[in-house]
């Protein structure tokens, strides 16, 4: 029932426009401002009473051309939630129908403002009209809202999940049409949780495009120092290159709290003891710090290689350029950072698990202290439960000989102890006087 309401209400509609175009009266536009108000008021009411799962039912038996219509009334906060329900191609068409961007996504356009750049939040597509981007920032958008971005700019945006897919030979490009493409791993260092997080960057007709799964550092610190400082910017190559040097300065940050936490596990490791627990502690810090220390190296060689890339295909200016080469400076000295931190983790990891095999050793010197003592003790225990024994002590009531067997193990048993108790008590005055 529902179905064949909207379809009349739809009919009504299209009809009445359709009349409204081929005929002539006064107040013409009045006359189809408040019909068109009034339809749309029946059909917004109509659709807002709908559960989900029926407006999807509705929408899809619907031709595009009124599907269109219908989608317009929809209430927008009911729209991710239906377009969750509905099939793929329907899904396609609605989202090719509407201005609007998904809810989850964050879309940022940046336009160059007396020197600085100036941020306008991205909701619909409307909110691009009349202004000229030269950044244009986008996290967590889906596949229709980059291609309605991508129709509005003249350019295809790539989904960064498909960029690990990519050969790393083949992830830094230039299209026929200009389009300069570099697709780089950026890294994201939070406790516990770090990792290299792939980017698309594109640049095309002065502006930059970069497309990503989630909010990283280095592009707030870029938004904050380009929002803050007049001439930080002046196009998009400007801020291509500066978030490339933003992400090596994170680098360099990150290395520093590397330094500060094998810092720590060295002090653990100046003590004169170490236990077992503090020393599972202590690898697992040294396990996670060489984790973070690899991706460092791996994010400041993709970042090296995008900014070989840039160099050769010319297109920077001699300031750019120079800039260029500041950053391969300090990718350099990063790489020697990096290098002497494998070393002092593979000290530290040494250092850790040597304590750990002299906790061991220690262990077994006590099992074999105990088993010397109990060497003769078990001899002589053998021999008293002989029937050679029983026989030599016939004469002897059988309380009094097992009574003087018992003592006379006791007292071997202390005798041996205190012999091996000596011999060490020597062996380390002897090794005092060495030292």
């Amino acid at each position: 029932m529902s179905l064949k309401t909207v379809q009349t209400l739809l009919e009504r509609q299209l009809l009445a426009e359709d009349l409204l175009r081929r005929q002539e009266m006064p107040r013409h536009d009045l006359v189809e401002s408040t019909l068109h108000k009034q339809h749309k008021a029946e059909l917004r009411s109509l659709l807002a009473a709908q559960e989900i799962s029926e407006l999807a039912r509705i929408l899809e038996a619907l031709p595009p051309e009124r599907l269109a219509l219908a989608w317009e009334q929809i209430d927008p906060k009911r729209t991710d939630d239906l377009l969750a329900e509905v099939s793929e191609g329907t899904r396609e068409l609605l989202a090719s129908h509407s201005m609007a961007l998904s809810s989850d996504c964050q879309v940022n356009a940046f336009e160059l403002a007396g020197g600085r750049l100036q941020q306008t939040a991205v909701t619909s597509l409307d909110d691009l009209e009349g202004i000229a981007p030269v950044w244009v920032d986008m996290v967590a958008t889906t596949k229709y809202d980059r291609r309605k971005l991508g129709q509005r700019f003249g350019i295809e945006l790539p989904d960064p999940k498909e960029l690990t897919d990519i050969e790393t030979s083949a992830r830094f490009y230039i299209e026929e049409n200009g389009e300069m493409h570099l697709h780089s791993d950026f890294l994201l260092d939070r406790e516990g949780d770090s990792r290299n997080v792939p980017v698309a960057l594109i640049l095309y007709k002065e502006t930059l495009f970069t497309i990503r799964e989630e909010e990283l550092p280095v592009f707030r610190l870029q938004r904050l120092r380009a929002r803050m400082q007049t001439g930080y910017v002046t196009d998009g190559m400007d801020v291509l290159l500066d978030l490339y040097a933003v992400d090596a300065e994170y680098s360099a940050d990150s290395l520093e709290e590397i330094y500060t936490a094998l810092g720590l596990v060295g002090k653990h490791l100046s003590g004169e003891a170490l236990t077992d627990e503090e020393a599972a502690r202590n690898l697992a810090d040294i396990s996670e710090v060489e984790d973070l220390n690899g991706r460092i190296r791996k994010n400041v060689m993709d970042t090296r290689r995008a900014l070989t890339f840039l160099i050769r295909t010319k297109k920077l200016s001699q300031p750019q350029l120079d800039d260029v080469q500041q950053i391969l400076r300090d990718i350099e000295s990063l790489d020697g950072h990096t290098s002497f931190l494998v070393e002092k983790i593979n000290f530290l990891l040494d250092a850790t698990v040597g304590f750990v095999n002299i906790n061991q050793n220690k262990v077994i010197y006590r099992l074999t202290i105990l088993s010397i003592i109990f060497l003769p003790l078990n001899l002589i225990a053998g021999i008293g439960g002989m029937s050679e024994y029983t026989e030599m002590t016939k004469s002897i009531p059988w309380q009094v000989s097992y009574l003087a067997f018992t003592i006379s193990m006791v007292l071997i048993g202390w005798i041996t102890y205190y012999v091996l108790r000596l011999f060490g008590s020597r062996k380390r005055i002897r090794k005092a006087e060495s030292c």
